[in-house]
């Protein structure tokens, strides 16, 4: 009986001497480490710094591709910080490559910097923008480890295997990232006029007039009426507003579509106006580039972003005094 005994315990301890792990799992942290290793490797990615603020707690790292302005006309600037109100625009790729954005037309945040992750936007491109990116101005490259990221359950509805649709769980993130400026050389408008200038350039645009408020416009077919557009007049047209990007965010081309522009009501965005009632009458088709501060500016409209340039066409049937 003793014998018996003895024999199962020999037993029972090899079974649980055999249950034991043999190597130690690695925890999330070294998970993501290793996988922002072998994607700088595979595709090559150099001048990348690991980010090292409150004792290299992050795990992620980053490049600095333009500094910004720390100074402006002489006067040193104060670094972000999380009351700030900022704007910035960002592309976007996971490292399995199945979610990438990559229009900065829609990827574009308007807010505090302390509220970036209540638009759905993680927390590291929060903690890095305050952190590592520091002023206006400024772009960088930044690998995101998934734990300051969407996590184990990642982002997105749908399969993952749908491009576009999902971040997978446990996801690292290739972030590039541009915070619009506020000093004389880097400043809204200045980035306004170079998106439109490399709208142009990218859809073979010619021939447009910028004015002095930042709007470019261009006659396409002259007009055949006398009677100018005014805050009085009612007027008839066909139109289509357009993001850069190509979305149709408002038209009306197939009823005729009867206004007044009357700024004062808010009916119509700054540049429209503008155009209108400088460069239009009876028989105009006009094309009308408008940077953000002659549209919505800081304030999102339905679908369109905050901070967007616009693209209008417009044909003039009459124009009544």
């Amino acid at each position: 009986m003793k014998q018996k005994i003895f024999t199962l315990l020999i037993i029972s301890a090899v079974g649980l001497l055999s249950c034991r792990k043999t190597k130690v799992e690695p925890d999330i942290k070294q998970y993501d480490q290793a996988q922002i290793m072998n994607y700088i490797s595979v595709h090559g990615i150099t001048g990348m710094k690991r980010d090292k603020t409150n004792g290299d707690t992050t795990g992620m790292y980053y490049q600095i591709i333009n500094p910004g302005d720390s100074v402006d006309q002489g006067k040193p600037l104060p670094p972000m910080d999380y009351p700030d109100n900022i704007a910035f625009v960002f592309t976007l790729r996971s490292f399995d490559g199945k979610y990438a954005q990559v229009d900065t037309i829609t990827n574009h945040y308007q807010g505090y910097l302390g509220h970036v992750t209540l638009s759905k936007l993680p927390i590291g491109l929060q903690l890095a923008i305050r952190n590592n990116l520091r002023y206006r101005g400024a772009s960088m490259r930044l690998l995101i480890p998934s734990h300051l990221a969407y996590g184990v359950n990642g982002y997105g509805s749908g399969s993952i295997t749908n491009t576009n649709n999902r971040i997978a769980g446990n996801q690292c993130l290739d972030y590039y990232v541009h915070v619009i400026g506020n000093t004389s050389t880097d400043n809204q408008a200045t980035y306004d006029d170079q998106v439109i200038r490399n709208y142009m350039a990218a859809n073979t645009l010619t021939g447009y007039t910028k004015t002095a408020s930042g709007l470019y416009y261009k006659v396409l077919t002259p007009g055949t009426g006398t009677v100018p557009i005014t805050a009085t007049s009612t007027n008839t047209a066909y139109y289509t507003g357009l993001l850069l990007n190509g979305n149709t965010f408002d038209s009306q081309t197939t009823n005729i579509y009867t206004f007044s522009v009357t700024s004062s009501t808010g009916n119509f965005v700054a540049g429209v106006t503008e155009g209108l009632e400088n460069y239009a009458t009876a028989g105009t088709k006009i094309s009308l580039l408008i940077p953000s501060h002659l549209a919505y500016a800081e304030v999102a409209n339905n679908s369109i972003p905050p901070n967007s340039c616009l693209n209008f066409t417009w044909t003039i049937l009459t124009v009544t005094p």
